[in-house]
């Protein structure tokens, strides 16, 4: 089993940044596949981003290219999402998971965060 808390959800300006956290525990060790997901109000759930717990290649959906970074320290068991250059379509509800993979799938991913809202003003 693996557990994961997120933080660093809030409100910004639209332009402005923030960075979300989620911290593992138990068996990260088994993870192939971290990745973050947003649900906004009325849309089902979509893949942001997804990193390999080893490092290397990273996956975006194309909203976010070139404005959002997803990282990981795994000794810290945790990865992040940067976002930058929000805007307020960017609002949502955002979860962290982990799992063996695709990246882009929901199916994906075996264990999930509570999510944690991100509100950007304009």
């Amino acid at each position: 089993q693996v557990q994961l808390v997120e933080s660093g959800g809030g409100l910004v300006q639209a332009g402005g940044s923030l960075r979300l956290s989620c911290e593992g525990s138990g068996r990260t060790s088994s993870v192939y596949a971290m990745g973050w997901f947003r649900q906004a109000p009325g849309k089902e759930r979509e893949f942001v981003a997804g990193i390999r717990w080893s490092g290397g290649n990273t996956y975006y959906v194309d909203s976010v290219k070139g404005r959002f970074t997803i990282s990981r320290d795994n000794a810290k068991n945790t990865f992040y999402l940067r976002m930058n250059s929000l805007k307020p379509e960017d609002t949502a509800v955002y979860y962290c998971a982990a799992g063996p993979g695709p990246f882009y799938s929901e199916t994906g991913y075996r264990y999930w965060g509570q999510g944690t809202q991100v509100t950007v003003s304009s």
